[in-house]
C-alpha cells in the first residue's frame, strides 16, 4: 500500500500541516480558561521546529550549496523590506478578508509587555514560519502545481499559472488578502529568479522580523 504524498512531500507538508492545526486549536480556546492560548505558539515552535529538524536531509534546497550570494542577500533584504511597508498598508475594509482567527497581544492583565511571550513570537514568526512556508507554498505547492512530481521542477522553470494559483491560495490563508498576494507574488518571483530557496526564505524572514519589531514598537497587535 502506498502513501497518498511522497516523503518528499510529506516533508514540506508536514511541518506546514501542523502548524495551521495548532493555530486553529489556539483560536479555539477562550482566553478565559486556565489555559493560556497564547502558549499554543511556543508549543508550535518547538513540535514544528522538531518536525523541520527530523526531516532536514530531505531539503536538498537548503543545503549549504544553494546559499544565496552577496547580491541575493542584498535583493531579498530589499524585497523583504518593501513587502513589510506594502503589508503595514494595504489594510483598507476591502483589503481585508475576514478576521485572524488567533491573534497574539504579548501583555498581562495590567497591559504591561510579556517579554517572554514577545520572544517566542518573534523567533516563530522571522525564524521558524519563513522556513516552514516556503518549503510549503514555493518548494512544495508551486512546483507541484506546474508538475506532480514537482522534485524535478527547476523553479527557473515555472509558469505563470503555477504561480498565480498557489499565490491565490496563499492569499486565502490570510486575513490581509492583497498584502498577501503582494507578498505571494514577490516571494515567488524571488524563487523563480534566483532558482533558490533561501532567498524567498530570507526575504519573508526580513518581513516577519520588522514586522514584529514594528508591531511591539506601536502596539499594533491585530498585526499578530
Amino acid at each position: 500500500m502506498s502513501l497518498p504524498l511522497s516523503r518528499a512531500a510529506a516533508a514540506r507538508v508536514a511541518p506546514f500541516a501542523l502548524f495551521m492545526i495548532l493555530l486553529a486549536l489556539r483560536g479555539a480556546i477562550p482566553e478565559d480558561t486556565l489555559i493560556d492560548p497564547r502558549w499554543i505558539y511556543g508549543v508550535s515552535v518547538v513540535s514544528v521546529g522538531a518536525v523541520l529538524a527530523y526531516f532536514w536531509r530531505d531539503y536538498a534546497e537548503l543545503a549549504r550549496s544553494h546559499w544565496p550570494d552577496l547580491k541575493e542577500w542584498a535583493l531579498a533584504i530589499a524585497v523583504g523590506l518593501a513587502v513589510f511597508f506594502l503589508w503595514i498598508k494595504l489594510t483598507e475594509p476591502w483589503m481585508v478578508l475576514g478576521e485572524p482567527s488567533a491573534t497574539f497581544r504579548p501583555v498581562d492583565e495590567q497591559g504591561n509587555l510579556d517579554w517572554s511571550l514577545i520572544a517566542i513570537r518573534w523567533v516563530g514568526a522571522a525564524l521558524l514560519v519563513p522556513v516552514m512556508e516556503e518549503l510549503f507554498w514555493r518548494s512544495f505547492l508551486m512546483r507541484w502545481v506546474e508538475q506532480p512530481k514537482f522534485g524535478s521542477v527547476d523553479p527557473r522553470r515555472v509558469g505563470f499559472r503555477a504561480i498565480a494559483l498557489s499565490t491565490a491560495v496563499f492569499a486565502l490563508a490570510h486575513t490581509l488578502w492583497l498584502a498577501a498576494i503582494v507578498a505571494g507574488l514577490a516571494y515567488a518571483w524571488l524563487y523563480r529568479y534566483t532558482g533558490k530557496l533561501w532567498v524567498p526564505v530570507v526575504s519573508h524572514a526580513v518581513t516577519n522580523g520588522v514586522l514584529g519589531a514594528w508591531v511591539v514598537r506601536t502596539g499594533q497587535w491585530h498585526f499578530w
